[in-house]
């Protein structure tokens, strides 16, 4: 059982998670400084992590659950787990199904509307492993689902919807599609070949890492455009003009005759920047303003 809990976590890569959650914990604790004079308390913290574990564990599961066969002839995803036998299709449908579980009875913990809103975050999830079979917007269907972490999140604690969350749903949203375009660049040749759809496979790798820049140029401004739409001081704009300089150095990292670095700019880069933007958030708010 052990060994099976191992191999399902490696599966899901349960250590991206570092990609959202530090943007969902920054939609609620924006959220409730901006529309309650508040800090979350820790119960509502709690459960949003809950929620996100569910979320993305169930979405991660039905990733591969839906791309076996896809996986098993792609000589990079060959060797995951359910291509290559280390699990049964039953056991992840299982886990996905627990998972769901443990989605909604986080989001019943929170303010009524977040859980009203959960049907559309599940269809969501399902929707974006079937949308390289048919488009190569792809990419914004996953970064506009994932993107819903801090949304979900801020709306999980006040209840209630705000321009300021709406930008930082968009802005997370847009950074999340263009660091997956920079990932996609490995698969381009099996892409085409197998007839799938991403923004590599329909643009080429030099195209696809231009698009990614644009959408991470966009990303800049809205991170920029957060800071003057809050009560957020120098201290959150020092933290993203940090975010700012890991973004496109990532871009530096991968060239279109050089993908060697795709890992690293995609994990190591991307991974730090939320880390960093969410640190120096905690330190304008606690530390600066005392909340």
């Amino acid at each position: 059982m052990i060994r099976k809990i191992a191999i399902i976590l490696e599966m899901i890569k349960f250590e991206h998670t570092i990609f959202a959650l530090p943007f969902a914990f920054m939609g609620a604790i924006l959220g409730a400084v901006a529309m309650e004079q508040r800090l979350p308390s820790w119960e509502e913290i709690g459960w949003i992590t809950l929620a996100m574990f569910g979320a993305r564990s169930a979405a991660m599961g039905l990733n591969r659950v839906i791309d076996r066969a896809i996986d098993l002839r792609n000589p990079r995803t060959e060797k995951r787990a359910l291509p290559a036998g280390l699990l049964k299709s039953a056991e992840v449908i299982i886990f996905i199904v627990v998972s769901l579980v443990i989605m909604f009875i986080a989001t019943a913990n929170l303010q009524p509307i977040a859980l009203k809103l959960m049907p559309i975050a599940v269809v969501l999830l399902v929707l974006y492993s079937y949308t390289k079979r048919f488009t190569w917007l792809c990419h914004l269907v996953l970064g506009f689902t994932i993107g819903l972490s801090p949304l979900g999140a801020w709306v999980a604690v006040t209840g209630h919807f705000d321009p300021a969350a709406w930008l930082l749903y968009a802005t997370v949203a847009l950074w999340i599609a263009g660091f997956d375009i920079v990932y996609a660049t490995q698969d381009f040749e099996y892409d085409r070949g197998a007839g799938l759809h991403s923004i590599p496979a329909r643009f080429g790798i030099s195209g696809a890492l231009w698009f990614a820049r644009i959408l991470h140029i966009v990303t800049a401004i809205g991170f920029i455009a957060l800071f003057m739409m809050t009560d957020l001081s120098w201290a959150y704009l020092a933290g993203t003009i940090v975010s700012i300089t890991l973004l496109f150095y990532q871009h530096w990292l991968v060239r279109p005759n050089d993908l060697s670095r795709v890992q690293t700019a995609f994990f190591g880069m991307n991974g730090t920047l939320s880390v960093v933007l969410f640190a120096f958030t905690i330190f304008d708010l606690l530390v600066l303003k005392q909340w």
